[in-house]
């Protein structure tokens, strides 16, 4: 029976030579002393995301150079952000990666995602509005699949909610704006902004972006209910309908 995410201790690598005493090369116990010591002392801010994404590696291979596999992964996804968002089967294709490895990224990952949400929940969205657009980039900018969520507004436009609604292809994510109306009238919310991401990178609506939007728009007047903004989420930058003046 093959193994699963939760029961593997270690990616299948193959460990560095130790040397007579059963350690690790002094080259590699001093490089990640080192690491480990300037976190602590200065942050993550002046270390390169490779040697942040070591210190991730460090924990799921004990007993080897991961500075390669580091670089690696960077290369293969282009950042620290588009890492620890690769989808597990990609993850699996890069050599060097096995389960112990993925397991600690997603960790990561997750902890990014509710540190995030953490920031924007049960905030106004006016005085919290960079804290919201940063969150939807972390949870939506490197995802290789189109996804549609809805955030729900009380009546002092505080966040209630926030959920996904739909998922699509990497150009399309069905969107039924009866059930989105529907779902702010169960919350109790009085107005809702719609989020989706372009994995293309470009935030330029296509013209069903721009159909969908109206037809939830309509929908939403006439429960009473107030569309406050669409916003597309792009590699580096988001558009927002309402300062496009599509709203």
């Amino acid at each position: 029976m093959p193994q699963s995410l939760f029961d593997v201790d270690e990616a299948p690598v193959v460990p560095v030579a130790k040397d007579t005493k059963g350690q690790l090369p002094s080259y590699i116990r001093d490089h990640r002393a080192r690491l480990r010591e300037r976190f602590m002392l200065g942050g993550a801010t002046a270390m390169p995301d490779y040697e942040v994404l070591e210190l991730v590696l460090f924990r799921a291979i004990p007993r080897q150079d991961v500075k390669p596999l580091a670089r690696l992964l960077l290369e293969t996804f282009k950042d620290f952000n588009g890492v620890l968002s690769a989808p597990v089967d990609r993850l699996h294709q890069v050599k060097g990666v096995g389960d112990a490895v993925i397991r600690e990224l997603k960790i990561v990952e997750a902890a990014a995602h509710r540190l995030a949400r953490a920031r924007v929940m049960q905030k106004h969205v006016v005085t919290s509005w960079d804290a919201l657009l940063d969150y939807c980039h972390t949870t939506m900018a490197h995802r290789e699949t189109e996804q549609f969520r809805v955030l729900f507004l009380d009546r002092k436009n505080v966040l209630i909610a926030d959920e996904e609604q739909a998922r699509g292809t990497v150009d399309h994510v069905p969107v039924y704006p009866r059930e989105v109306v529907k779902r702010a009238l169960e919350l109790n919310a009085s107005a809702i902004i719609l989020v989706h991401n372009h994995p293309s990178g470009d935030p330029t609506p296509s013209d069903s972006d721009i159909t969908m939007t109206q037809r939830v728009e309509d929908a939403a007047r006439a429960l009473g209910l107030t569309l406050h903004d669409h916003l597309i989420i792009g590699k580096s930058r988001e558009l927002s309908f309402r300062a496009q003046g599509y709203l």
